[in-house]
């Protein structure tokens, strides 16, 4: 991946704006707006992941690593399974080095001695045999959690917060805590300043006001849920730890504290695992309602209302499992599709049209005019979605309009599977884990897995059926 220049307009709003546009050309700045932007640019991972399969006999496993002991590759990690592909087999995950050693001497004779093996690197370019990294577990978030495409302590000159010392070091502070955070950890509480508490209240009272009339009932509906639970007001900050707690509780998604940007790749896979990379710090206070970079208001007032509600956390999650092993330009199209709903959508519920885009939820500005009728609307659909280029330094011109969360999840399933990769992909919840479709025995668990469900769902349709009546 080439590196690209972080883009940073000021702008007539106070949304934070970034270019995010995709289908633009390498030496392009590509960001977006998320806990954190996203954009493409080298990676120093160099890491490699092997899965093979071998017959359960004594020695099997002893046998494949002298291969790579010949060669000289170096492992980083080696984990092992029974099989789910191939019933009496075992399967292993080995990671190895790819810069010293025969590495692709290794894996031609790896091949050759065992039934089953797939390749997912880092380094996939201009090899169809190798399929992009993407995290396998959970915890594998971790691997490129510190993968920082630039430190969010770095500020350009234009940034409000640039001459001032002070803030410069609280910045430093708040991405160090996240460059070290660890999955599974209690993210660290703030104590967040008399000065931050009051430029968050401030952005708390103004959108708070337009809410009732431009938020969808969604937004509307869990809002007063985090007020109750999560210390939402306007003389307090809300801790991520908390809010975490909440969102697991409701939908299974969790926040997770981000110190810089990510790849697109990288955020992206956060979502499959229900994920949400954010930010901690908040903007200057010499500006309360412009941001050059999401903060922790439009983390906590934009996205994290949606993500409590079931229907928009399985939108978001479907967008997170599409991206998952997809070519570069799909990667980029997903993106895009990101940026018009979880960014900037607008839904129609009950004949109106009503934000639930973080992006509009946070800006008191656009969340006006986005329901006026100076910006042309069409319907959410993810194959011209996601090829659809917009300015960075103004009021979006287009928006999109999806007709429901399910609706819109069922058009982006419906997308995902043109996505030219040669597996399927299903999320675990009992393992937290991603799992490789590509053979018949899992199709046939996964088969048996829904005729469970289905039967569970028999039995409650036939008992709510002979309930009595309330009277």
């Amino acid at each position: 991946m080439e590196t690209v220049t972080v883009l940073l307009e000021n702008s007539m709003d106070e949304t934070p704006k970034t270019n995010g546009v995709v289908g633009t050309p390498p030496d392009t700045p590509v960001l977006m707006k998320g806990g954190n932007y996203i954009r493409e640019g080298k990676d120093s991972h160099k890491s490699t992941c092997i899965i093979f399969s071998l017959k359960e006999e004594v020695g099997a496993l002893a046998k494949a690593l002298q291969i790579f002991q010949k060669n000289q590759v170096n492992l980083l990690h080696i984990e092992s399974r029974s099989s789910k592909r191939s019933p009496g087999e075992y399967e292993f995950i080995i990671e190895c080095d790819t810069n010293a050693g025969h590495v692709a001497m290794a894996m031609d004779a790896l091949r050759d001695s065992c039934h089953y093996m797939k390749i997912i690197s880092r380094n996939y370019k201009d090899n169809l045999d190798v399929t992009p990294w993407f995290p396998r577990k959970i915890r594998d978030l971790d691997k490129f959690a510190n993968q920082i495409l630039s430190y969010g302590s770095e500020l350009d000159s234009d940034h409000p917060g640039f001459t001032d010392p002070v803030y410069r070091a609280r910045r430093t502070m708040l991405a160090d805590i996240a460059y070290n955070y660890k999955h599974g950890e209690p993210i660290p509480r703030i104590d967040y300043s008399p000065l931050e508490v009051e430029t968050w209240g401030k952005v708390f009272r103004q959108l708070t006001e337009l809410y009732p009339t431009h938020a969808c009932k969604e937004h509307n509906h869990i809002l007063p849920l985090l007020i109750e639970n999560c210390g939402y007001r306007e003389d307090n900050i809300p801790q991520l730890q908390d809010v975490s707690d909440f969102l697991k509780d409701c939908t299974g998604f969790t926040l997770r504290p981000v110190a810089g940007l990510l790849s697109s790749r990288d955020f992206l896979a956060g979502l499959a695992f229900r994920v949400f990379h954010s930010t901690q710090y908040i903007r200057h206070h010499s500006a309360p309602y412009y941001t050059p970079e999401p903060d922790v208001c439009h983390e906590l007032l934009g996205h994290v209302p949606l993500f409590a509600d079931p229907g928009f956390a399985q939108f978001s999650q479907e967008i997170g499992l599409a991206s998952l092993g997809a070519p570069d330009d799909d990667i980029k199209k997903i993106a895009t599709c990101y940026w018009f709903t979880v960014e900037y959508g607008l839904c129609r519920q009950n004949g109106q049209i009503k934000a639930f885009g973080a992006g509009l939820l946070s800006s008191y500005g656009e969340l006006e005019y986005c329901l006026t009728d100076k910006p042309e609307l069409r319907s959410f659909d993810p194959e011209k979605t996601g090829v659809q280029e917009y300015p960075i330094t103004e009021y979006q011109p287009i928006y999109y309009v999806a007709e429901s969360f399910d609706d819109a999840k069922e058009k982006l399933m419906k997308y995902a599977e043109t996505i030219p990769r040669p597996f399927a992909v299903r999320y675990n919840p009992y393992t937290s884990s991603i799992e490789i479709l590509d053979s018949k025995p899992q199709m046939d668990n996964l088969l048996t897995d829904i005729k469970q469900d289905i039967n569970r769902l028999q039995e409650a349709m036939s008992r709510i059926a002979f309930e009595p009546k309330d009277i």
